[in-house]
């Protein structure tokens, strides 16, 4: 059997985690695989908590984060340097996840090289162009220039067949995330922050927080802070709010404007947790808010409500399925969908037991051997048109 060399790219947390089961499973499969792995580095801190955690050390890391970077920096840079790393990783498939600059960036220099495109998470759509920004289009592109996608749902795999993407090249496979969450997750785990281990599990709800897109700034979450600051206020003796603030500087200074010079005892601002102390923290959790892509999927494994606190989801398998409400960013809506969950018992039992979409843990496998029985070519090219 002729190994398949396959270069997987990423350049952030969430890509990170999502590719990791596969990562390791062709590191596991040296017979079928010969991987090349490498790290853009769009995140920095963040992404090597997820490396270290899986044991994951790429072959190559660009490095391209700087301060305060654009969209337009993330996407040059990495282009640039994923053009050399083609050459050198001498690929016969560049691998993909999701809908960062980095996935589309990876996607569109092997186009360039000629080289196949195989996209995992793909399929998901808001069809709102600058809902999410700048990922529904990141996708969307991803889609054009890729020729395997693996849709995490059937839902997902309809929205490809409707652009015309044919039928044999899409494959659905579960979504990897729910293979890394159900490996990371451990009852006896100690958070290192000590805040976390005191909180009151038994008698209190503890409801997670968390923020980062770039169409939640401004407006959007000062209004999400006004609701929580209710929320606290009125459960101050049954709550506890848990927030991990992104370290974005916009992200901490509408925070420090919404909550600062106010002491809420029961609202815990925090520095972002490692994907496994997360992975944790939403296992102890009543509610999650997020506008989180990623949360929505993993939350319901865990049997957690989900509050979208969001437009527009890519991800509409969960409302359907009832494992997570879409309320937006009206503070008196998202106050009054906490409130239901709170102080109705049969509504939150709804949401927690319903059955998640999202897989059994099996994807990473079920991509593998998709991978290895495929047959793709590219026609690399020799020099520069």
């Amino acid at each position: 059997m002729i190994r398949k060399k396959v270069m997987i790219a990423f350049g952030t947390r969430p890509e990170a985690i999502k590719l990791a089961p596969v990562i390791l499973g062709m590191q596991k499969d040296r017979g079928r695989f010969e991987p090349y792995v490498l790290a853009t580095g769009q995140h920095d801190e963040m992404l090597s908590q997820v490396l270290h955690l899986f044991e994951i050390k790429p072959d190559r890391n660009l490095e391209i984060m700087t301060a305060g970077q654009t969209l337009f920096d993330i996407t040059t840079r990495a282009l640039k340097g994923i053009e050399s790393v083609l050459k050198e990783s001498r690929a016969d498939i560049v691998l993909v996840q999701g809908d960062t600059t980095t996935a589309f960036a990876a996607a569109l220099a092997a186009y360039y090289e000629q080289i196949p495109v195989a996209h995992v998470e793909a399929g998901l759509r808001t069809h709102n162009k600058y809902n999410p920004f700048p990922e529904e289009i990141n996708r969307r592109l991803v889609t054009v220039l890729a020729d395997l996608h693996f849709a995490p749902t059937v839902f997902s795999s309809r929205q490809l067949h409707k652009e015309g993407i044919p039928d044999k090249d899409i494959f659905v496979t579960g979504n990897t995330i729910i293979d890394a969450l159900l490996m990371s997750v451990r009852k006896d785990y100690v958070f290192k922050d000590n805040r976390l281990n005191t909180l009151d599990y038994q008698t209190k709800r503890v409801i997670v927080l968390t923020m980062h897109r770039r169409e939640s700034f401004g407006e959007p979450m000062r209004n999400i802070l006004s609701a929580v600051r209710k929320i606290a206020e009125v459960y101050s003796q049954d709550v506890e709010v848990v927030f991990p603030v992104h370290f974005n500087p916009e992200v901490r200074e509408t925070v420090r404007r919404s909550l600062g010079g106010q002491k809420y005892e029961n609202i815990h601002l925090i520095d972002p947790l490692d994907y496994q102390a997360f992975v944790q923290m939403m296992d102890r959790a009543f509610i999650i808010l997020t506008d989180s892509g990623g949360i929505q999927e993993e939350a319901p494994t865990l049997g957690k409500p989900v509050l979208v606190l969001r437009e527009t989801t890519e991800r509409p398998e969960g409302i359907d399925a009832g494992v997570s409400k879409l309320v937006g960013t009206d503070p008196d809506k998202i106050y009054n969908e906490v409130r239901r969950l709170m102080e109705d018992p049969s509504a939150y039992e709804r949401m927690a037991t319903a059955v998640s979409p999202y897989g059994d843990g099996r994807a990473a496998e079920r991509i593998l051997n998709i991978l290895s029985t495929v047959d793709i070519h590219g026609t690399r090219k020799s020099k520069a048109d």
